[in-house]
């Protein structure tokens, strides 16, 4: 008498079906104890290799984790009275009186610079627009908004300084350098995405070294990339170092849907270094020529 026995055997934790092919009968318990038996064998072979198994470390504790989220909390609330809300408007002539009105045009982020009431922000935040309002978060909490001028830009390094009359103290953010970042250090991004404003955001230095086209079209050299979530409206935003000091200015992101998709890009705190002072003194980057004029 020929017939099948069907038994279920486990490799690891993917179950299969085996087809055991028999030509003699056998009794019940007989069959039942052979298959449990093979069953057994098989189940208790190792599933995986001792080495592909993955070691967690333990020795973090909570304590440890707590600190680090006050670390961060303690460099957001510092940074955040240096972080401010642009608002940029247009002018339209209103057609039942024919008078110049402004029209919001967009918003974006930008940093203090100094004492002097210099902020910076990218270009293409205050380009094509004939004002703007900066609001500034004070230590306690307030906001207050001011009318800025601008200062002068530099489309190629998408680079834009404007001015506001503060009689308030302003905290102006530490700059640091961004010659020594390597890859895998630790960043954060705060500006203000789709005008949800003072937003934080972590990362980790991605890349260096990328390059990025300029509202101009000249590419922008040397730009970090950065892994922490960068949205429209966080351009001109501040990105800092595990220390809260500036080691660029959120800039661009690389999306197909046109929302952040982890990859961000900044232009460096050294390129910055060197921009903004000659845009303040005048009020445009001066370029060497050579010394040939036609006659």
């Amino acid at each position: 008498v020929i017939f099948f026995t069907k038994m279920r055997v486990v490799f690891g934790s993917a179950p299969r079906q085996w087809h055991a092919l028999s030509r003699f009968t056998m009794q019940p318990a007989a069959s039942r104890l052979l298959a449990a038996a093979l069953a057994c064998s098989f189940t208790l072979r190792e599933p995986f290799p001792v080495s592909a198994r993955v070691n967690v470390d333990l020795s973090t504790t909570v304590s440890a984790l707590q600190q680090q989220e006050r670390t961060i909390e303690q460099l957001f609330q510092k940074a955040t009275p240096s972080i401010v809300f642009i608002n940029t408007y247009t002018e339209r002539t209103d057609r039942v009186t024919m008078n110049a009105v402004e029209v919001p045009r967009g918003t974006g982020s930008g940093f203090i610079w100094d004492n002097a009431g210099h902020v910076v922000t990218n270009y293409h935040v205050i380009r094509g627009s004939k004002g703007a309002k900066v609001a500034v978060l004070s230590a306690e909490g307030s906001t207050k908004t001011y009318d800025a001028t601008l200062v002068g830009y530099n489309p190629d390094k998408d680079v834009a300084v404007l001015k506001i009359d503060s009689v308030a103290t302003l905290r102006p953010l530490p700059v640091g350098t961004s010659n020594s970042l390597r890859v895998g250090q630790t960043t954060l991004a705060i500006g203000n995405p789709f005008g949800l404003d003072h937003t934080l955001t972590l990362g980790v230095v991605s890349g260096l070294g990328r390059e990025v086209q300029s509202p101009s079209g000249r590419p922008i050299t040397n730009v970090i990339q950065t892994d922490a979530a960068i949205n429209p409206g966080n351009s001109g935003g501040a990105l800092l170092d595990s220390s809260g000091r500036l080691i660029g200015m959120n800039t661009a992101i690389f999306s197909p849907s046109g929302a952040s998709a982890g990859i961000g890009f900044a232009i460096p705190a050294d390129t910055l270094s060197q921009q903004v002072p000659t845009i303040i003194k005048y009020g445009k980057v001066l370029r060497p020529a050579i010394g040939i004029s036609y006659v």
